[in-house]
């Protein structure tokens, strides 16, 4: 395993590259409140499989890439680093894995740059245009989102979420494994970290989201039936904002932490997706 800091964009990444030296590049991209940690379960697994991983910590959750401003949050930025650690790394094209925020993020690369995705395969958060249009029709998937309202006041909710030793924080996390909480919620509690990585949701405009092009890339949609935070009617839309071959993985009983939860059954349908991809 190489823990890596890659300079790009005027900003330092923190990354971990690991498996076999020659196997196929899969770029893995978490969520929120998580960080590159989150596929600890995952890569081995994809290794074992011949392909090589790249975990990258995000824009905000990488300390050396925290730029001020809620505009820097916003998904074409958030797509453009990919892009850009991929050319650090001498990566042409790659195989993306985005969890929660990272899907969302993999998503845009696909659309923007589907030259640099040779798949994608986007777990728990389905295409950005399926998502926006449950928010804005759906009661379901309206009373699941209802959080993002605390997300988006600036102040509020990192007095909310890390009050009494990040008590909401880490609950929020209910799912992951309790040797895993700390994983995830130590590295925010520290506010300016936290408030870099809220700075996402308060960026976000489901307008934009709205209009996101269909994307052509072979793409796997992994969507759990436990998952508190996106429901069934923005996972069956998924498909049809993907106009590249595509599958609806969907895994039962397990929750939104699908990485975490369920590596074998996420690793499976990552090197699936990959083999008919190549």
């Amino acid at each position: 395993m190489n823990e890596l800091e890659i300079e790009a964009r005027g900003l330092t990444f923190h990354l971990v590259a690991d498996g076999p030296d020659d196997g196929d590049p899969v770029l893995l991209l978490h969520g929120f409140p998580q960080n590159s940690r989150e596929w600890d379960r995952v890569a081995p697994l994809l290794h074992a499989a011949g392909l090589r991983t790249y975990a990258l910590d995000q824009r905000g959750y990488s300390p050396g890439a925290r730029p001020a401003g809620v505009d820097a949050y916003t998904l074409d930025e958030c797509a453009a680093d990919a892009a850009a650690v991929l050319d650090a790394l001498s990566l042409a094209a790659v195989h993306v894995v985005g969890h929660d925020w990272g899907s969302l993020v993999a998503w845009q690369l696909a659309v923007d740059r589907p030259e640099r995705v040779r798949t994608l395969t986007a777990v728990s958060v389905p295409h950005p245009a399926a998502f926006a249009g449950a928010v804005g029709s759906d009661p379901d998937q309206q009373r699941r989102s209802s959080y993002v309202t605390l997300f988006r006041q600036e102040g509020k909710a990192e007095r909310v979420l890390l009050a009494e030793d990040a008590r909401r924080l880490r609950a929020m996390l209910t799912g992951v494994g309790e040797d895993r909480v700390d994983l995830y919620a130590a590295p925010l509690a520290e506010e300016v970290a936290l408030t870099a990585t809220l700075n996402w949701y308060r960026a976000m405009r489901y307008d934009e989201l709205a209009a996101t092009r269909p994307s052509n890339v072979p793409t796997t949609y992994v969507w759990s039936t436990g998952d508190l935070a996106v429901g069934r009617v923005a996972a069956q839309d998924c498909a049809r904002h993907v106009t590249g071959e595509y599958r609806f993985v969907t895994l039962d009983d397990v929750s939104h932490w699908i990485p975490d939860e369920a590596p074998d059954a996420l690793a499976g349908a990552v090197v699936a997706r990959a083999a008919l991809g190549t």
